[in-house]
């Protein structure tokens, strides 16, 4: 939705927001979610988990488009209520609520080691914000209308140490810019279908995309190779229905590297990222579809969806990989 030459009002930095573009009282709850584990031998194993919960009143009125993390403990999620929120994902209560868009937001990015971030809206607009400042939008961005060749970018993002951003497209294309001359360095293989999301690893070596579908039609996510062949690495195939973002984990997590991903089938998966095998699947029933994932800390992920505001995940690996919920707001 927006183009890596877009302009900052004056007042604004030069900084790349790379875009885009639940929360209060207490209360213990038991959940009912079906889980799916790879076992070493190969099998699969189901079952259904009971666990005791921490569910937090909601902030948000409405489906959760977003959520991104802006520090060890601070989350900022945003959705169709047109508001952002940031939130304490680990003590439990509403820090700031940003008011400003005039249409659903659909992407939050935060500004590493600020207090900054941006969101985007379907009212074509990107605002910034400051969680130290007043709940106004301290710039706006402008320059066009969000659009690429008469389709929507999905996700922009940073390579690590590199002058140059990844994009995902609804033109079903992950491109590479290089942010000093402002043009398409590389174009990945064309996919079947749209590209929903982005990411880059930490060292800046792959990426991964995921892409739209039904039935299983497409559903997966991709990783590339970000160095030299900048080939396929590997397919990750399992979801039913879009899906709608992707992360790679801390390697702290675990001994092996490991992706996860979440999709509209209310399921969240993780992947060993060399292999593509499914490790783990979470199914959050009732959730309706799943928006956006991210990374909280090295045992924790955030999820957001349509019906049940963000879910606070925990990965667990002191015995077998599990991935349990333990908060919702």
């Amino acid at each position: 939705m927006l183009l890596p030459g877009c302009q900052l009002k004056p007042a604004l930095p030069q900084v790349f927001c790379r875009l885009w573009a639940v929360m209060g009282k207490l209360q213990s709850k038991l959940r009912h979610s079906t889980y799916k584990y790879s076992r070493p031998d190969g099998l699969m194993e189901e079952g259904v988990q009971t666990k005791v919960f921490q569910e937090y009143s909601p902030a948000h009125v409405d489906a959760v488009s977003v959520v991104a993390t802006l520090s060890s403990d601070l989350c900022v999620s945003g959705g169709k209520d047109k508001t952002a929120v940031a939130y304490n994902w680990k003590t439990g209560h509403v820090v700031k609520r940003f008011r400003g868009h005039e249409r659903e937001i659909t992407k939050i990015a935060c500004i590493p080691k600020s207090n900054q971030f941006f969101s985007a809206s379907r009212d074509k607009s990107i605002l910034m914000w400051d969680l130290e400042g007043s709940s106004q939008p301290r710039q706006e961005l402008s320059g066009h209308a969000m659009v690429v060749t008469g389709l929507a970018v999905t996700h922009l993002c940073w390579v690590p140490r590199e002058p140059y951003v990844l994009q995902s497209s609804e033109d079903k294309t992950i491109r590479l810019w290089d942010s000093r001359r402002l043009q398409v360095a590389h174009v990945f293989p064309t996919k079947q279908h749209i590209q929903t999301h982005c990411e880059v690893s930490v060292d800046g070596h792959t990426c991964i995309s995921c892409s739209s579908g039904f039935g299983g039609e497409g559903c997966e996510a991709t990783l590339w190779d970000l160095r030299q062949t900048r080939d396929r690495m590997c397919e990750y195939k399992g979801h039913f229905q879009t899906v709608a973002s992707c992360v790679f984990l801390p390697k702290s997590m675990a001994l092996m590297p490991m992706i996860a991903t979440s999709a509209h089938d209310s399921t969240v998966k993780i992947w060993n990222q060399d292999t593509g095998a499914c490790l783990f699947t979470l199914s959050l029933d009732g959730s309706g579809p799943l928006t956006s994932l991210a990374v909280g800390d090295i045992t924790s992920l955030l999820c957001a969806s349509f019906y049940r505001g963000v879910h606070l995940l925990r990965v667990d690996c002191s015995r077998e990989l599990a991935l349990q919920e333990v908060a919702a707001f």
